[in-house]
């Protein structure tokens, strides 16, 4: 696969990227693809949208949140957002919170975005309402009925500080096999602690460990199909009642 050899010259420190097949970006720190390499933007549909019964569980009145590990081009986002605006109902409201450590800047979510004609639209407003230097927390509304936080920063120490309760999440680290920490016990347990009771999570990851802290973190764990070949994904519920943690 061609790919060019000079890293981003806008890259934080520790996040160096290459750029292969013109605007598919490649962590260097990871060694690892920040997408589905057959269509991240399918993948996001299947994964995260499909794995917690998505559209059809925000099609109701009030608030809707989603969590995110690992903002990376915010692809997942637009897709969500674009999906979002085309099915809620009048007067909901949906917060998409996110955790990146390594933030890119709009001119790389822009060229990583690129590839999607199909979000045009919520990429050339998410790069138009981008700070020139992410840092810290990135809150933006999208429209008036979407809101967008990054929390920039190891994705514990945030959690730890996060007073929000999450309906669903998205666990999009790098490769358990490269990424440890975005896996670990610690966050698994952190994640389920930010989940309201009937909330979900999912992930294209099936790798034993994750599952076990997932497991162990509290989630009653279920394998799907996994996408483009891939032979599983994990979903969950975290249980709405004691006796539901016993049945599971």
């Amino acid at each position: 696969m061609a790919h060019s050899t000079s890293t981003s010259p806008t890259a934080p420190a520790g996040q160096e990227l290459t750029w292969r097949d013109g605007d598919m970006p490649y962590s260097t720190a990871f060694d690892d693809h920040f997408y589905c390499q057959t269509d991240g933007r399918l993948e996001c549909g299947h994964v995260f949208l499909a794995g917690n019964g998505l559209p059809e569980r925000w099609v109701r009145p009030g608030n809707f949140r989603i969590g995110e590990l690992g903002f990376g081009t915010g692809l997942n986002a637009c897709e969500t957002w674009r999906q979002w605006k085309s099915t809620r109902p009048d007067g909901a409201h949906l917060h998409f919170v996110s955790f990146e450590l390594y933030p890119m800047r709009a001119e790389e979510l822009s060229r990583a975005l690129t590839r999607w004609p199909e979000i045009d639209v919520e990429r050339e407003a998410l790069v138009a309402r981008w700070p020139e230097h992410p840092a810290g927390e990135v809150d933006i509304a999208l429209d008036e009925w979407t809101r967008l936080t990054v929390l920039c920063g190891d994705a514990l120490e945030s959690l730890g500080t996060c007073p929000l309760a999450f309906d669903a999440w998205y666990l999009d680290g790098f490769a358990p096999s490269r990424n440890a920490a975005m896996w670990s016990p610690e966050l698994m347990r952190a994640v389920f602690d930010h989940t309201v009771p009937g909330g979900s999570f999912a992930t294209y990851a099936a790798a034993g460990f994750v599952r076990r802290n997932l497991i162990a973190a509290g989630y009653a764990l279920e394998r799907r199909k996994g996408f483009a070949g891939k032979r599983e994904m994990l979903c969950g519920v975290k249980p709405r009642s004691m006796a539901q943690i016993e049945e599971a």
